[in-house]
């Protein structure tokens, strides 16, 4: 029983990819030659969704079959899985949604910089040398992706932050 209540997710959400993927199957009919079409993004995030759904059901089956053998020679619950922060959980659920609301005003660069640096300090990250690196690398590397890549105009900001974001696209020669 708690098999089938631990794999009920994992299954739903492949189920829920396939279904989705097989609906994207008309979006590159507009795609031209040598670009990617509109469809292949979505059958990434799509794919990568169905993957992480497979882990995660691997890990669940795995975890009852060790529990399954711990508690029969040991008689042991020590193969729990720790709590979760409630308190942690809303605050990052939180930071996406502000993340959200405040991508459009204040242009993707600065606000994916923030919520790298903002997710890594809610998860446990102290040392601000990581935490600063990880926001500058990462952003830049999704700017790069999403603009260069993939032509994805993304949000520069309004007033004098759209000034600095496109100073910021020039500089890394993104313009």
């Amino acid at each position: 029983m708690a098999l089938a209540r631990a794999a009920a997710a994992p299954i739903a959400g492949i189920a829920i990819a396939v279904v989705l993927a097989w609906q994207t199957r008309g979006l590159d009919e507009v795609a031209r030659g040598d670009q990617l079409g509109p469809g292949f993004w979505p059958r990434l995030v799509l794919a990568g969704l169905a993957l992480s759904c497979a882990a995660k059901l691997v890990v669940a089956w795995r975890r009852r079959r060790v529990r399954d053998g711990a508690v029969a020679s040991a008689g042991s619950e020590t193969l729990d899985p720790p709590e979760m922060s409630g308190s942690r959980l809303a605050a990052g659920i939180a930071l996406i949604l502000a993340y959200v609301v405040a991508t459009p005003p204040l242009g993707f660069a600065l606000t994916t910089a923030l919520f790298i640096a903002g997710f890594m300090w809610l998860c446990g990250a102290r040392s601000a040398t990581a935490i600063g690196t990880s926001a500058v690398v990462g952003t830049v590397a999704l700017l790069y992706v999403f603009i260069k890549l993939v032509y994805l105009p993304l949000p520069k900001g309004q007033g004098p932050v759209e000034s600095v974001t496109l100073g910021l696209y020039r500089a890394l020669q993104i313009f």
